[in-house]
């Protein structure tokens, strides 16, 4: 009897001890539970939120990325699944709460789709995926704040941009300018002040917009005269103008042909503007053009004296045509103080042409930056918006316009003491505009 009471109280005892056990489980338990319960949750919640982005309506976008709203969102899953196990556990156990893991916030602000795309929505979407979206962030209407901020942004850099582009180019004139005075300063101080017709002879006058323009040839003075005459109403668009028109019509007037008086008050209000040229450069754009491109009247005024006087043993024909000048006879014939022809005004040096140190230009602009400062220009005046400096190639169009590449490969020919002195012709327009020497054993 004894042994049987012993029996049944050891029965009693092992199921207290599983009650007990059952009632309080470990906290590695807890620890299991809450993982896999938070592991399987999220894996079905990625699922459909992959699904949910497919069938989102266009014209929704979502702020924030896709990683950043499923961290957000699982942190907020395993927090409620944290909070309901610590619910349902007794009060007196011994076992600690697990916290929910953190994660970085994510921002909340979403653009909601349209009504239309929300009815499409309703009918695909799942109980499933509305239990999601009931956690999901809230979408909210896309307005138009953010895209005419970004236009105004873009407005403001731009104009920032613009100012900086104008200051920049401002600095350069002045710059250029301050170097012509100085040379002129120089090596020019004891020349007369005087202004005669001969100083202003190349200047070309624009009155609607009190613009002097010296035309420096092989130096864009083509296309000026074109944009000259857009800006005095003769041409709508420099389109319309072709060579003919530009050289020999006689649409602008140049300013020796006012009086003394009308001189004198364009040269101290109008802009006076001048456009130069590496003058290497422009030599050789200059033989190109008028020697080794049919011309009648480069080949028989020019071509055939310097044939006569240069060349050993001449052909008849060439004697005849003046045409096949070869550089170095046109490099002899420009530096021989006895030449057999006169100058011209596309070999003549910018700083005879334009004088410079008699006139004060206000602007000075370069071929190497012809576009960039010619457009500068108009905006200074105040041309039409519309008009830009254009991009024609007049002379031999199908020819390639000279380069520096070009330029060396003509001067190649020359010897050294030749390319010294033709250094020496153009030396004051290296020095008041700027160029650095050509060739390294110039002094």
């Amino acid at each position: 009897m004894l042994f049987m009471d012993c029996k049944m109280l050891d029965v009693l005892r092992g199921r207290r001890r599983l009650r007990v056990w059952v009632c309080k489980p470990p906290c590695s338990f807890w620890f299991l539970l809450l993982f896999a319960v938070g592991g399987l949750v999220l894996f079905i919640h990625l699922q459909d939120l992959s699904d949910m982005v497919l069938q989102q309506a266009p014209g929704v976008k979502f702020r924030g990325t896709t990683q950043s709203r499923q961290c957000a969102q699982f942190s907020e899953i395993l927090g409620s699944v944290s909070a309901r196990l610590q619910r349902q556990r007794p009060e007196e156990g011994d076992v600690e709460p697990i916290s929910p893991m953190q994660l970085p916030n994510s921002p909340k602000k979403q653009l909601s789709a349209t009504p239309g795309s929300r009815e499409q929505d309703s009918q695909q979407v799942t109980k499933r995926h509305r239990k999601l979206l009931k956690t999901s962030a809230i979408l909210r209407p896309h307005t138009n704040t953010s895209s005419s901020s970004s236009s105004s942004a873009a407005a403001a850099a731009a104009s920032l941009l613009s100012e900086k582009n104008t200051r920049r180019l401002s600095d350069v004139q002045e710059a250029r300018k301050r170097i012509v005075r100085e040379v002129c300063g120089k090596y020019r101080s004891n020349i007369s002040r005087t202004i005669t017709p001969h100083h202003v002879s190349r200047i070309y006058v624009e009155d609607r917009h009190k613009l002097l323009y010296c035309e420096v040839p092989k130096a864009g003075c083509s296309n000026w005269k074109r944009v000259l005459m857009v800006l005095a109403g003769v041409a709508n668009s420099t389109q319309d103008i072709n060579h003919v028109a530009v050289h020999y019509d006689n649409h602008l007037k140049r300013l020796d042909s006012f009086d003394r008086q009308g001189i004198t008050k364009r040269l101290e209000t109008y802009t006076k503007v001048l456009f130069v040229r590496e003058p290497m450069e422009r030599l050789v754009s200059a033989f190109r053009d008028k020697f080794e491109s049919p011309n009648s009247y480069y080949h028989p005024v020019f071509g055939k004296p310097i044939i006569s006087k240069y060349r050993v043993n001449a052909s008849q024909t060439a004697l005849k045509t003046g045409s096949g000048v070869t550089f170095r006879e046109f490099i002899h014939y420009l530096l021989d103080v006895h030449r057999p022809v006169g100058m011209d005004i596309h070999w003549e040096a910018t700083n005879q042409l334009c004088s410079p140190c008699h006139l004060r230009y206000d602007f000075i602009g370069k071929v190497e930056t012809l576009e960039e400062d010619a457009n500068f220009l108009l905006r200074k005046i105040k041309a039409p918006e519309s008009l830009t400096y254009p991009s024609f190639k007049d002379g031999n169009p199908k020819a390639a316009r000279t380069s520096t590449q070009i330029t060396q490969h003509y001067f190649s020919q020359l010897n050294a003491s030749e390319r010294q002195r033709a250094y020496d012709f153009y030396y004051m327009d290296y020095l008041m505009f700027n160029y650095s020497k050509p060739y390294k054993d110039l002094y």
